[in-house]
């Protein structure tokens, strides 16, 4: 791929966050994408042939993203002094920030995947591949404050759960420390119940 090219993909990425977010995923087109991106329709179809494509394109490039971000955040942890859980937690929710914008425009796809077969399965198939490559981030951490996860798709799959529903009541109540603390309190216990304590620390 072309320099020019793959600076015309980031830019229609951009422009795609930005209208949706604006708009609604239903209710944006093509053309607000090009116009907001500076383009003509035939750069957006040299690039993706649909406005799903263009999602699912930016959502794996956020997905690498985090993943980046998780290695960082717990790289961290092999270089700090962590002895409990917290820690660990505290780690991971660096690697998993919230954003409004990105949270608005993800919900409104997931609903239209629901709704399509073919979208629902390539959805399941991508959140199986980002905890894949996250998790054991999460398992080496633990290790070092001495816990063991007999489990480790359940633990993914809860801490999905967790994020999701927490990052709604966050973003819907942004001033409350509350609702933020309890976000932080629910990830401990979530990960404390999935794991068990080791004989010996990695």
């Amino acid at each position: 791929m072309t320099k020019r090219r793959v600076e015309t993909r980031q830019r229609l990425l951009e422009a795609a966050l930005a209208v949706f977010a604006e708009q609604g995923f239903g209710r944006s087109t093509v053309e607000q994408v090009c116009s907001h991106a500076g383009y003509t329709r035939g750069a957006f179809y040299s690039n993706f042939s649909t406005l799903d494509e263009l999602f699912l394109a930016m959502w794996e490039q956020r997905s690498a993203e985090q993943i980046d971000r998780m290695r960082t955040a717990f790289e961290a942890v092999e270089r700090a002094s962590v002895h409990e859980v917290g820690s660990v937690v505290a780690h991971l929710l660096q690697a998993v920030p919230l954003d409004e914008e990105w949270y608005r425009v993800s919900a409104e796809f997931t609903a239209h995947a629901l709704r399509n077969p073919d979208l629902r399965r390539v959805i399941v198939d991508r959140e199986r591949a980002i905890a894949a490559a996250s998790t054991p981030f999460v398992l080496a951490a633990l290790a070092r404050v001495g816990r063991t996860v007999p489990d480790p798709d359940a633990l993914a799959q809860a801490l999905v759960a967790v994020h999701d529903g927490t990052a709604l009541q966050c973003l819907s109540e942004p001033d409350n420390p509350a609702v933020w603390q309890r976000r932080i309190d629910l990830f401990t216990h979530v990960v404390t119940a999935y794991s068990n304590e080791s004989r010996e620390r990695s």
